[in-house]
């Protein structure tokens, strides 16, 4: 009995488990088709690999290595020769003098010189891991905006679409109307150019939305890039007070970037300075002679600084002139940062007056001029081109009020890059 069982308890499990495969394959499809919110496109941002930030990672590394090479004292020198040697008869046991000599000469940088090249190599590793950073920030900036600019086109051609529709509804009235004698074909055509000029419109929208599409895929990949975006209305992350921020620019990457190049052209300085010490160098030697008392020698050798002092004055100052470069294009970036904070926080604050006018008050004044505009239109108050008109201004402060909200986000995602987030 029990073996008249086993096929059909084999097919059971075997069809269980194909059931099981495909719900979790349906669910891991499902699953990645998810609408894409802005915080998950700020993460799969900075994880994709870009190579403008390993490029940076890649440079400090080398800069470290460097900064380890640099740091060595130079290869001695060694040396094999006759020394003295009878030219007449070519015999070496002849002269006293000669020898086969063997030596070596070990010569040591001017003063802290491979100490300060160690610390100007990790002032530019540190001058790249800096970047690196900065470089991160610019593309949580550049996801968030091209997310955000991505969702307006989106809510753009919603709106647009919405609004043809009840322009061809408007048509459908107008048809109606002149077929019973009571207007004129002015009006049919009407709607028809205004249902056309939508049209185009669209167009255009489109085009927008592909670019932007393609900026979000060049930071998140063909597949991430080509998810839906989620509909509600993003919430980036709560800002500082104005004064908040301006007290942290000084840390802001940028500066950090040109505090560490300060600090790379500053040894440069001393480097210089280094250059007016003496450098000498030790030099050992051995006197092999064949029946007779072998010879050794021992010398330092010392440079003195006397007919190259112009070139070192000059090295010098050159070196000088380059920090103070580099200290005044960090000036001008700290400016910079402060003329941009000033500029994206007047942005926000007057943006969120215009959006709360236009939620408040604008909206709904169009939305009863257009209301208006049908009643009077029905009562024979108004002509037909009216109430187009009332409807297209509808559209039009509707997508004011979408962009506005949108640069408004785009104006805090700023501000959160001034703030180092």
């Amino acid at each position: 009995m029990s073996r008249q069982y086993l096929p059909s308890m084999a097919a059971l499990f075997l069809g269980i488990n194909i059931l099981l495969y495909s719900g979790a394959a349906s669910a891991q499809i499902s699953g990645s088709q998810l609408p894409l919110t802005l915080p998950e496109t700020v993460n799969i941002a900075l994880n994709a690999n870009d190579p403008s930030v390993a490029l940076w990672e890649q440079e400090a590394l080398a800069f470290e290595d460097r900064a380890i090479a640099d740091s060595q004292l130079p290869d001695p020198t060694l040396r094999v020769g006759i020394a003295n040697f009878p030219l007449s008869s070519f015999d070496y046991n002849r002269e006293a003098m000669t020898q086969l000599k063997f030596g070596i000469n070990q010569k040591f940088p001017k003063g802290q010189t491979l100490s300060l090249t160690r610390d100007k190599r990790t002032a530019q590793a540190q001058t790249s891991r800096a970047q690196k950073i900065l470089r991160e920030r610019q593309i949580v900036l550049d996801a968030r905006l091209s997310w955000l600019e991505l969702y307006y086109w989106r809510e753009a051609r919603s709106l647009t679409l919405e609004s043809q529709q009840k322009v061809s509804e408007l048509g459908g009235v107008a048809e109606a109307v002149f077929a019973s004698g009571r207007s004129s074909l002015q009006d049919v055509l009407r709607v028809e150019l205004e249902t056309t000029a939508l049209g185009t419109k669209l167009i255009d929208i489109d085009r927008h939305s592909d670019i932007a599409r393609a900026n979000l895929e060049r930071l998140l990949g063909r597949f991430d890039g080509a998810r839906e975006l989620a509909t509600h209305f993003p919430i980036l992350p709560s800002i500082r007070s104005e004064g908040e921020i301006r007290d942290k620019l000084a840390r802001h990457p940028s500066i950090q970037v040109l505090n560490a190049l300060v600090e790379t052209r500053s040894r440069d300085i001393d480097i210089a300075q280094e250059q007016y010490k003496p450098g000498f160098s030790v030099d050992a030697s051995y006197g092999l002679r064949d029946s007779r008392s072998d010879f050794g020698s021992l010398g330092v050798s010392v440079s003195l600084p006397l007919f190259s002092k112009k070139n070192k004055d000059y090295a010098l100052s050159a070196a000088k002139r380059m920090r103070a470069s580099q200290i005044l294009g960090r000036d001008a970036q700290t400016l910079e940062l402060e003329r941009s904070l000033r500029r994206e926080w007047a942005g926000y604050t007057r943006l969120g007056e215009r959006i709360t006018l236009y939620e408040t008050d604008v909206l709904a004044r169009a939305g009863e001029t257009r209301d208006a505009a049908m009643i009077a239109y029905g009562n024979k108050l108004a002509d037909f081109s009216e109430l187009v008109r009332a409807e297209l201004a509808v559209l039009d402060i509707e997508l004011t009020l979408a962009r506005l909200r949108i640069d408004r986000a785009a104006a805090q995602a700023n501000l959160l890059y001034l703030n180092g987030e």
